[in-house]
């Protein structure tokens, strides 16, 4: 049996703030970084080894994942960092307080935005993509214009397959740290939850979740610390 262990990053400032993020790299606030340690902590309790950690490419979720190994006394963990476990791009949404959107568009609206698997939310202007640095070395078209939570899943996926589920299958314990929305998705496939009922997961901030999998990575048991 194997272990596989699912962080959200601590608080960022969006978060508190109430914003819509994505792939926007926001730090973490002072309560993000209590949680992260806490999370560590609570992980160190277990005792559980880990043989590599796999993060996105946004700092929230960076910087959390550094404190929890740091934390549990395993900084040394090969870490994997890629576009492909970043949050879900919220398109013409992002840096927009969700309340407010909830004013102008109606709260159905935006309830379908944020949870329905499907819905796309309004697209970035090809002019507004950012063209950072840090996705120049792969083709243009993975920097997205909006995302549904079903295109963030389709872009998981091949990760999962190719970079996590072998080290599963040969026995070492994984770390994910990533994002609320991209988790769900990681969840969904897990658990097999199904289209709809996806719509009322939640993933808190800074608790671990573990799944016991078994040799054909089956989930046999689920923890949150």
């Amino acid at each position: 049996m194997t272990e596989l262990v699912l962080v959200r990053h601590g608080e960022s400032t969006a978060n508190r703030d109430n914003t819509y993020t994505g792939w926007s790299d926001v730090p973490l606030t002072s309560v993000g970084l209590a949680q992260a340690h806490h999370a560590g902590q609570r992980l160190r309790e277990t005792g559980l080894q880990f043989g590599a950690v796999h993060t996105s490419v946004l700092k929230r979720a960076i910087v959390t994942a550094n404190v929890m190994l740091a934390e549990i006394d395993q900084l040394w963990l090969p870490e994997y960092k890629t576009w492909r476990l970043n949050e879900r791009h919220y398109g013409a949404l992002r840096g927009q307080n969700k309340e407010v959107t909830r004013e102008q568009y109606g709260k159905s609206q935006v309830q379908q935005w944020r949870r329905s698997f499907y819905t796309v939310p309004p697209l970035l202007e090809p002019s507004e993509l950012g063209h950072d640095r840090r996705y120049t070395k792969y083709d243009a078209t993975i920097e997205p214009r909006a995302e549904s939570l079903k295109m963030a899943y389709d872009r998981i996926m091949p990760y999962w397959t190719d970079m996590i589920a072998p080290r599963l299958l040969a026995g070492e314990n994984q770390l994910v740290v990533a994002h609320g929305s991209t988790l769900r998705a990681l969840i969904k496939y897990l658990e097999q939850i199904s289209d709809t009922g996806i719509d009322g997961v939640e993933v808190a901030n800074g608790v671990p979740i573990c799944y016991h999998l078994d040799q054909h990575l089956r989930v046999t048991g689920k923890d949150e610390f």
